[in-house]
């Protein structure tokens, strides 16, 4: 048995104040494939944006949010298993038994999305915490046998070792790597003056927006750096991409 599950890593994260719409994120993030994989390292936004999106959509969502604690296969489908509600319901069964059969987990999964009504979007937040091969076997007969109602979406620091390039040959995959979500110039402005409050010209935005290559935790870190300084502008022609507390964030 997989043991108590902690609720709230079933919901759908709590967006902050102030968050910068990224509309243009939304063109592949609404591409009809049966995967999307938003894979970054660290402070690229990735959860942010995805928990914003699936705020629009007219679809059930599931969530979870994962973390090294489930770095195990029973415990790691219980979690998707009950985020995924009536669906679910029969895999869930099986876990909480005395004996847990993997594979008629994951058939019992695969059924019971089969037979569940309208469109579902199933989100492994941080997958990149779980690395057993036994997980990641079970995701790959997921989603080779994901019904055509459903979609996979996963954020994670790292590629998954699942078959990426077969996906990618049948049009199934979709991609949002750390090139898509650096910020752009508009971004950043929107971000810096906008949502952080700061009243920076253009070339001063230019210029951390490039020192920062679009990293939206330096672009945070930068501007808490600015806030109530005297002289925001030597502040930002000294700031580097490499300061050390830039690099601490990793």
């Amino acid at each position: 048995m997989p043991g108590p599950l902690l609720e709230t890593k079933l919901h759908v994260p709590r967006l902050r104040r102030g968050l910068v719409a990224r509309t243009r994120l939304n063109v592949p993030l609404n591409a009809d494939a049966a995967v999307t994989l938003v894979s970054a390292p660290a402070g690229f936004g990735k959860t942010t944006l995805v928990a914003d999106w699936v705020g629009g959509l007219d679809a059930t969502v599931a969530w979870v949010s994962l973390d090294e604690r489930d770095d195990e296969p029973n415990r790691f489908w219980a979690y998707v298993a009950t985020a995924v509600g009536p669906a679910g319901a029969e895999a869930r069964s099986i876990l909480d038994g005395s004996h847990v059969d993997l594979d008629a987990v994951l058939v019992a999964l695969v059924n019971g999305l089969d037979r569940a009504a309208g469109a579902l979007v199933l989100v492994l937040d941080d997958l990149h915490a779980v690395r057993a091969p036994e997980v990641h076997e079970g995701l790959t007969f997921l989603v080779e046998h994901l019904p055509a109602h459903a979609r996979l979406v996963i954020t994670s620091r790292a590629d998954p070792p699942l078959p990426l390039a077969r996906l990618r040959a049948r049009g199934e995959l979709v991609e949002v790597r750390a090139a898509d979500l650096r910020f752009t110039a508009d971004e950043a402005d929107a971000y810096l003056n906008g949502s952080m409050g700061l009243t920076l010209d253009a070339t001063d935005v230019a210029v951390l927006d490039d020192r920062t290559e679009g990293w939206a935790a330096a672009l945070q870190l930068a501007a808490l750096s600015i806030q109530g300084r005297d002289d925001p502008h030597g502040f930002i022609t000294g700031f580097a991409g490499d300061d050390r507390s830039v690099v601490a964030y990793h």
